[in-house]
């Protein structure tokens, strides 16, 4: 693999990053510093993480930031249920990102179990 651009989790939660930009374009302005603010920088945290894991040299640092993105992704799904929760946003909006939440950290989940395995 080249970059971690390569990898389909990396992928995955840049899909998950946008479209988490995407739905909180309709939170209220007064949510700009709360709860918009709380999912955009959770949703950035988890490809971040796995990119800059990706980077480091030694496969536990990369391990230790893959289960850095795991917690980031756990703290957006509590971000978009409390959301939703609180009539932010509709179920019918924020269903298909709880599902991609799920999918990410299957990936994840599978990535780290897969570097654990090599040492």
């Amino acid at each position: 693999m080249e970059s971690y651009q390569d990898l389909r989790v990396w992928q995955e939660a840049m899909t998950l990053a946008e479209r988490c930009y995407q739905v909180t374009k309709e939170f209220p302005k007064e949510e700009m510093y709360g709860m918009t603010s709380q999912v955009r920088r959770a949703a950035v945290s988890v490809p971040a993480n796995i990119a800059e894991g990706y980077g480091r040299e030694n496969r536990g640092e990369y391990i230790r930031f893959l289960k850095i993105a795991q917690g980031s992704l756990k703290e957006l799904e509590t971000h978009l249920l409390l959301a939703t929760r609180v009539s932010l946003v509709t179920s019918t909006n924020s269903s298909p990102l709880l599902q991609q939440c799920q999918t990410v950290g299957k990936m994840l989940r599978s990535l780290i179990r897969a570097m654990q395995n090599k040492q």
